[in-house]
């Protein structure tokens, strides 16, 4: 079964955050931290991501969490999976709105220019 949520995992993480980003990560990953990049793809990707659930959904509600908890790396490399995904740039604002509401306006803050530096650089590895 954990090889089964690997290798479905592995595939749909790079489906959405990119498998050079992906690829990246696994081949920084030492003996120490290897753990984690096993624990996110098979229980994130594998499990979770796999569910019966549309993806774009996924990825907004990440942003929404993501920005509430003041996880900034994080945050950017979701940004540019929910456009992968099929989000609009619209519908982000307004997951980001939402977050100034609930969570306070300087958490939105952030997530807006957050936002907009994620989406440049995505909008740079499309043209490249």
């Amino acid at each position: 079964m954990v090889k089964e949520l690997w290798d479905k995992g592995l595939a749909v993480r790079k489906e959405v955050l990119g498998a050079d980003y992906v690829e990246r990560n696994l081949k920084g990953a030492d003996d120490f931290s290897m753990p984690m990049q096993e624990y996110a793809t098979e229980a994130c990707w594998g499990w979770l991501w796999t569910r019966p659930f549309p993806r774009k959904t996924r990825s907004l509600i990440n942003l929404a969490m993501l920005s509430a908890l003041n996880r900034p790396h994080e945050f950017k490399v979701h940004v540019k999976g929910a456009l992968t995904n099929g989000c609009s740039r619209e519908e982000i604002r307004e997951v980001l709105l939402q977050v100034s509401v609930y969570c306070g306006v300087p958490a939105g803050v952030e997530a807006f220019r957050l936002a907009r530096e994620a989406m440049k650089e995505y909008d740079e590895s499309r043209r490249s």
